[in-house]
Formats: C-alpha cells, sequence, structure tokens
C-alpha cells in the first residue's frame, strides 16, 4: 500500500516526458473541449433566435411607420342611391362631370336641392332630400341651365326621370276606409304620374317624374308612397 501511494506522488511530481503535454496544456485542452461543446450545444439555440430576431427587425419597421405622422382621412360613411335634381346624367357620369360648384343649389327656388361638402350626405354631390324640401318641378327648371359642368342637361318637364313613386297600400290611410287623397292632390305632374283606381292609388310609371312631391305630402309614418331614384330602380 505505501509502495502505491509513493508511485502515486512520484508519478504527480515527475516531469513530462518529451512530446508529452504538460498540465497547463491539459488545462487549455479541457478548456478549448468544454468551449467547443458548449458552442455545439448552442447552434440549435441560434437557429431558433435568427428567426426572432429578423421579427423583432420586421417589427422596428412598423414602429418607425407607425411613429410618423400620417394624412388624416375621416372615416368614410356609407354611401346609398340619392335622389338627384332633374335633368342628372346617370350617377357615374354625374359624379365625374359634377364640380361640386353650387350653382343648382342657388338656382332652385324652393331650396329643394342640397349638398354636403363634407359627404357625408349625397356622397358630397347635389341631391333632394324630398321628406324635407320635394323638387316641385318649378317653371323653366332653372337648376338645369345654371350647371356649368353639364351634369345637369335641359330636359322637358315630360321626360324629366329622377325616380319612381312606390305605393304601399296596407300602410295607406285608404286601407283603413279613409278616404285620403293627399299624394294625388298635390302630384305636380296630375293624373299622367298618380291617381285613384278602385278605391287605390295607382303609379303611372311613365308619366311619374320622381319629383317626390308625394311623399312629402303623405301623412302617414311610415310612408305610404316613396320615391325610388332611378339608380335603384334601374338596377
Amino acid at each position: 500500500m505505501a509502495r502505491k501511494l509513493a508511485d502515486i506522488i512520484r508519478d504527480i511530481f515527475k516531469p513530462p516526458m518529451a512530446g508529452e503535454p504538460s498540465v497547463s496544456d491539459k488545462k487549455m485542452d479541457r478548456r478549448r473541449f468544454f468551449r467547443a461543446a458548449l458552442a455545439e450545444s448552442l447552434k440549435p439555440l441560434d437557429v431558433a433566435i435568427r428567426p426572432l430576431e429578423r421579427m423583432a427587425h420586421e417589427v422596428g419597421k412598423l414602429d418607425a411607420i407607425q411613429g410618423s405622422p400620417r394624412k388624416y382621412e375621416p372615416a368614410r360613411t356609407l354611401d346609398r342611391p340619392w335622389l338627384r335634381p332633374p335633368g342628372a346624367l346617370p350617377e357615374p357620369e354625374f359624379r365625374v362631370r359634377c364640380t361640386q360648384c353650387d350653382d343648382c343649389v342657388r338656382a332652385c327656388p324652393v331650396s329643394a336641392i342640397k349638398i354636403d361638402h363634407s359627404g357625408d350626405e349625397g356622397g358630397g354631390f347635389p341631391y333632394i332630400d324630398v321628406n324635407m324640401q320635394p323638387c316641385t318641378l318649378c317653371e323653366g327648371q332653372p337648376c338645369m341651365p345654371a350647371c356649368p359642368s353639364g351634369a345637369l342637361q335641359w330636359t322637358p318637364l315630360a321626360q324629366i326621370d329622377m325616380g319612381t313613386a312606390h305605393y304601399f297600400d296596407q300602410t295607406c290611410l285608404r286601407f283603413n276606409g279613409e278616404e285620403c287623397t293627399m299624394c294625388v292632390d298635390h302630384c305636380p305632374v296630375g293624373s299622367k304620374a298618380l291617381e285613384v283606381q278602385d278605391g287605390w292609388i295607382k303609379v303611372h310609371e311613365d308619366g311619374c317624374t320622381g319629383c317626390g312631391v308625394c311623399q312629402n305630402n303623405c301623412p302617414t309614418d311610415p310612408k305610404s308612397i316613396i320615391v325610388i331614384p332611378k339608380i335603384s330602380r334601374d338596377r
């Protein structure tokens, strides 16, 4: 036992043989080994991190875009078919030709034509809200010749077509036995467009101009006769 212990001590302090690595060299070899092993073990982590780096880079670009000032764009309201002034071109062409100059608005003697430059009403183009003020088909129809762009074309009274009235008999006062003739009495076109037939209101589509006087004067709620703008009717 003592011999073996002496041999162990001797081996510890024995000078290294030629070509044999020293203790310091062995320590360096172990360091290199552990470094190599650590690098190898971290390879999967590096593969996982690279996509995250790319994602972070893209997020940084988005942040830069979001942080830059942007032009304010107000929320657009849902557009719908609008009743246009008499003589209006078909809707797509009307919107192209109209300059939104307000000349037809100023020319209308009953203030039936409106324009909302915010675009909330009428899509920003001249329109008529018959519940507020219908077109009365006034003499000379000054709105049409007042238009400088041709969006409103001069049209004879008999050929004006803004839309067509539609009658709902079940909500009409006549359905309950009342002899209401408000729509017929106020129609500027007369029996060519509206009349009473067999106890009910009859709309003659060929003679109706869609002026909206009937709807405006109808006393029921909801209205028993309404005007369908020609853009909706012709779809």
